[in-house]
């Protein structure tokens, strides 16, 4: 007969199982890289204290083995989701090569690349940055160009110098950038910044109408606006600037550096109306997450430009343009566009049945898989309770859920989100709402100035 004694009992298999590594982990000791962090890094944003290690598809992965569906991107830049094996064996079979050479010389893929951007944008040429921000500033310098009469002497203030952009815009953070960015909290602290500039409101054609005269050398604007709340421009306002513009000699530059590049389920938001702009100026997705940006204009914008007058060091250098520009092949190959307005459909008609279970989304907004939801109460909750969920997210605005998924996303990974997003609208306790703070998140009313 079988004994009863401890040693002979098998054990329970409850028992047995091991807990998740990162809720055991959590109990470890601090991670000397995010102390290392928090000593030594310029505390310039308020990250979460974790460690990301890796990430495959549409998905990240921290140090602790925890799972995140990414429907952040990078802030708008991992559109092909992360580790996509085309993507990879470009970055190893270029780098074996050459990282850099400089602009004194041609590379194998900038040529073919600039060919390529300027099929997909209506362009005739292209000059390559390190960032968006940058491309903003080349292309404030290339409108005062443009604007510059031959009688008008190198130094002196040209009489087209002004530079119109709108409010609740965001352009970047270099001192051009800010000095075009509406949101006071960027500009302000580093007053005086570049002179000339004036905001419009937003889809207001009767305010761009009194502020646009000779003076104006160029016109900013985001199809859609992102940092600001996900707000895209109206075809009224837009074809008004591309008149405004064409009559006054200024030039109308698109900044689709967050929209552009087949987010919206076109290759530009732009190419929704029925006009051209005479800049665009791209960035975020295009090398794939390797620093890489770009203006694309005109002819006869090009042929103001010599040698000298700008440049770069870094800006199309042959590993990232190699990079792009199987980027651009990989959206034709796998047809992605039709993809971005395939599951950008499924996530608004999710996103609007939730809307109506839960009274304090007030509005969703966007296009393809570019979208606004627009809360009555803080968002920042929301972002907080996503991650503990295994979700990515982030809010703008104060009051706008931005979501920016990669545009591989699947239907499956469209209603997995849509799980863990009514989770987390069920659970997550009401702050103040824009109401009771004296705060809008709308940019066409007066109260703009409310921080992102």
């Amino acid at each position: 007969m079988m004994g009863t004694s401890s040693k002979n009992k098998k054990k329970s298999p409850s028992r047995s199982v091991r807990k998740p590594q990162y809720l055991s982990a959590q109990r470890t000791k601090p991670d000397t890289r995010l102390l290392d962090a928090e000593k030594f890094l310029l505390p310039t944003y308020k990250r979460q204290p974790v460690v990301m290690t890796h990430g495959r598809g549409a998905y990240i992965y921290d140090t602790t083995g925890k799972k995140y569906l990414d429907f952040l991107g990078g802030i708008a830049v991992n559109v092909l989701g992360h580790v996509h094996p085309r993507i990879v064996r470009v970055i190893r079979r270029e780098a074996a090569r050459a990282i850099h050479f400089s602009n004194l010389y041609h590379n194998a893929y900038q040529g073919p690349l600039a060919r390529k951007l300027a099929g997909w944008s209506g362009m005739d040429r292209v000059f390559f940055s390190n960032s968006g921000t940058e491309a903003i500033d080349g292309a404030m310098k290339l409108a005062r160009l443009f604007g510059r009469k031959a009688d008008e002497a190198p130094g002196t203030t040209a009489k087209k110098h002004r530079f119109l952009a709108l409010e609740n815009s965001f352009h970047g953070r270099t001192f051009g950038a800010i000095s075009v960015t509406s949101t006071e909290k960027y500009r302000l602290p580093f007053a005086p910044v570049v002179p000339g500039a004036e905001f419009v409101r937003f889809n207001d054609v009767a305010d761009l109408e009194a502020k646009f005269d000779d003076t104006v050398c160029g016109i900013l604007l985001e199809t859609i606006q992102g940092e600001g709340g996900i707000y895209p421009i109206s075809e009224a306002f837009w074809n008004r600037a591309r008149s405004l513009a064409s009559q006054h000699g200024a030039l109308l530059i698109a900044d689709e550096i967050q929209c552009g590049l087949g987010r919206t389920g076109r290759f530009f938001g732009y190419q929704k109306f029925s006009s051209n702009p005479d800049i665009v100026l791209i960035a975020k997705p295009l090398a794939a997450g390797l620093p890489l940006g770009a203006i694309l204009t005109t002819e006869d914008v090009a042929s103001r430009v010599s040698p000298g007058m700008h440049g770069t060091t870094f800006g199309g250098g042959p590993l990232a343009c190699a990079v792009a520009l199987e980027f651009l092949n990989i959206v034709e190959d796998e047809e992605l566009l039709e993809n971005i307005r395939l599951r950008g459909a499924e996530l608004r008609e999710g996103l609007t049945k939730l809307a109506a279970k839960f009274g304090f989304i007030r509005e969703i907004r966007g296009e393809g898989l570019m979208i606004g939801v627009e809360l009555s109460s803080e968002g920042a909750p929301f972002v907080s309770e996503a991650m503990r969920r295994g979700l990515l997210i982030n809010c703008t605005h104060d009051f706008t859920l931005r979501l920016l998924p990669p545009f591989v996303i699947t239907r499956a990974q469209v209603r997995e989100f849509l799980g863990l997003f009514e989770l987390v609208l069920a659970i997550t306790p009401k702050q103040a709402s824009a109401s009771d703070s004296g705060k809008s998140a709308n940019p066409e009313s007066v109260a703009l100035a409310a921080v992102r």
